[in-house]
């Protein structure tokens, strides 16, 4: 199997204590308990325009408001058919059928949720579940009551290191001044891995979230997706899908103002919460359900059960409803950014006008693509634990599916700056071989560019702030790749002092096997003993690095020098032992200090490793494979 991209910080030995537990795109609790108790089911808030769950009856009629086309709320008819008793946790719902002629085609749509319903003149919560593959326009309506709770909840000042500033009427609550959004990665901070953080959140949804398995399930939130090529739509659904996303290709942007776009948005109007825009674009669809001031509140169940987040929103404008026998959904775009979704539970979205979200610009340059009309690429992701790392990998491998789609084997090397603020900037290299074929989305994964901004994002000590981020990545339609054949010692025997010989053979891709003969320095201190020496690519070598326990060491180790990606390192160990302490790298210990070292209470100590000593030959390609030989060193004659 050839080696695709690899992350130069993959293999560092930086160990972390044990992070927090999970649950961004999942919720931020425990699972609430169920209970029978009715009392507030239908949430507390009081509103005269209100209409709380226990005046409504069967037989009841009604409208709804959603946008069917444009930008402008239309109504719908609706009849209630019947109320579910806790439902959810403290949480009833709504039966209602609806009527229109559109409806009556499309069934139950994905986009409508949000949608608030009028009975007796009164808003009673809005449009949010359906019946998958259901053959009648019925719905399940959230109380509105639940979600004005939602709107209610005060907010932190702060918010992962960035001010929440709200007009007057959304005022931060001085009773805690900074929050953190959860979803954090579980495990060791340098095995970090967008895929394995996808699957975690996925299974703390599934724990925490609505019942996807009751007939009435929350309708899913249409992911609009634009400008991925068609790999990337893929691997967007394989990952977001089970988190309640549903990925959609169709038109994408990034929020540019249309003349006609309104400049706030109503009750049943469109609303997109933007996870990148620009060049490319994905933006969750749905409706507003009651604006209140500077605040709303919409979709009526949770988009990600994100908790406190911030996350640019757009006013959007639907196209159409496209109807499916599954689940019919609307299609639209975004067409003037305002504000920034701030809250995200079971009930419903809570948005700010007035809130800023912070994204995080991002810029790709491709070379080596003679002819390619497009080479430069520029976009935004929302700066948020897993968001961030997934659509950067997504977007990336889109943009170079696209400038280079060849049926051709590629070599690529890329070099990429990231900027964090308080930290200057990293440098980062990565390269791989991709056999048959352009490197596909799912390459950028393993790229150190991805892996460091997922570490610094879910780091454990301080919210790190992503600034930027360049990517320039050069391809070589050539399969540079030797492979490691053999390895043989020239000298089996050796005096204290004396090198060691070692006679690699290399095969080439379509060319002819050579070797290579390597002097391996070996101290006097190995006399008497059996030495065996590994020969590896470089990238499969790391620095000793020390334990971080602070961002700053965090950001240094990403910055280390890595061993050339073009290479093979010959590494023998010579019997000590070594620790990383306190930001530090101690080698040649003598025995039983690292048992002094650690101490008698508390969790933190050394980290114990094996010093090896590296001699690096520069190769002309990339190698895979390995190989060993041993060298006897004869004992010192007294």
């Amino acid at each position: 199997m050839v080696p695709r991209a690899r992350g130069r910080y993959a293999r560092a030995t930086v160990r972390t204590s044990p992070l927090l537990a999970v649950a961004l795109l999942t919720g931020l609790l425990a699972p609430l308990p169920w209970t029978l108790d009715p009392a507030h089911a239908d949430g507390v808030a009081t509103r005269p325009d209100v209409l709380p769950v226990s005046e409504v009856k069967p037989g009841m009629k009604g409208y709804g408001l959603t946008v069917f086309e444009g930008t402008r709320p239309e109504k719908f008819d609706v009849e209630v058919i019947g109320v579910l008793k806790t439902f959810a946790p403290k949480q009833e719902l709504i039966l209602v059928k609806t009527t229109h002629p559109r409806l009556e085609i499309v069934k139950v749509v994905a986009g409508m949720s949000g949608s608030p319903i009028f009975l007796n003149g009164k808003m009673a919560g809005a449009y949010a579940y359906g019946w998958g593959f259901g053959k009648e326009p019925v719905a399940g309506v959230t109380p509105i009551r639940n979600m004005l709770d939602d709107m209610d909840r005060p907010l932190p000042k702060q918010l992962d290191g960035f001010p929440i500033t709200l007009l007057p009427k959304g005022k931060a609550d001085r009773r805690f001044a900074r929050a953190e959004s959860h979803g954090r990665w579980r495990g060791r901070l340098t095995d970090y891995d967008p895929k394995e953080h996808a699957t975690q959140l996925a299974a703390a949804r599934k724990q925490s979230g609505p019942d996807v398995s009751s007939p009435f399930a929350p309708v899913a939130t249409p992911l609009l997706v634009g400008g991925f090529s068609a790999s990337a739509v893929e691997l967007a659904r394989q990952h977001l899908a089970p988190l309640g996303l549903e990925p959609l290709q169709a038109g994408g942007g990034d929020g540019s103002t249309e003349d006609d776009a309104p400049k706030r948005y109503v009750d049943g109007g469109a609303v997109g919460v933007q996870l990148i825009r620009g060049d490319m674009s994905a933006t969750g669809l749905g409706t507003v359900t009651k604006v209140e001031g500077d605040r709303l509140v919409g979709f009526g169940h949770p988009m990600m059960q994100a908790g406190y987040t911030l996350m640019p929103t757009a006013v959007g404008r639907i196209l159409w409803f496209l109807a499916s026998d599954a689940r019919s959904f609307k299609i639209g775009y975004p067409v003037r950014n305002v504000g920034a979704m701030i809250g995200d539970r079971q009930s419903s979205i809570v948005v700010s006008h007035s809130a800023q979200a912070p994204v995080v610009p991002i810029k790709l340059k491709v070379k080596g693509v003679p002819g390619a009309p497009y080479t430069e690429w520029s976009f935004e992701v929302a700066h948020e634990k897993f968001m961030a790392p997934i659509f950067m990998a997504i977007a990336l491998g889109s943009a170079l599916t696209t400038t280079a789609s060849e049926r051709m084997d590629v070599s690529w090397t890329s070099h990429s700056k990231l900027r964090v603020k308080g930290h200057g900037e990293i440098a980062l290299e990565d390269f791989g071989v991709a056999v048959g074929g352009t490197p596909e989305a799912g390459e950028m994964f393993r790229t150190s560019l991805i892996r460091n901004v997922g570490m610094l994002l879910n780091n454990p000590w301080e919210p790190a702030i992503i600034e930027s981020a360049e990517m320039e990545i050069e391809f070589r339609y050539a399969r540079e790749i030797l492979r490691i054949k053999s390895v043989e010692s020239l000298d089996p025997e050796l005096e204290p002092g004396e090198p060691a010989r070692l006679r690699i053979t290399f095969v080439p891709w379509n060319g002819k096997e050579f070797t290579k003969t390597v002097e391996v320095p070996l101290g006097k201190d190995l006399a008497g003993q059996m030495v065996s020496l590994a020969v590896q690519p470089g990238y499969m070598h790391y620095p000793d690095l020390p334990q971080p326990d602070d961002v700053a060491q965090l950001v240094k180790n990403m910055g280390a020098k890595p061993f050339p990606p073009q290479s093979v390192i010959v590494s023998h160990s010579r019997g000590e032992a070594g620790v990383t302490y306190k930001q530090r790298v101690v080698r040649n210990l003598p025995p039983g200090a690292v048992d002094a070292l650690r101490p008698s209470t508390g969790a933190e100590g050394p980290i114990g490793f094996t010093p090896l000593e590296r001699t690096i030959v520069p190769m002309p390609a990339f190698v895979i494979g390995w190989g060993g030989a041993q060298v006897r060193v004869r004992p010192v004659v007294k």
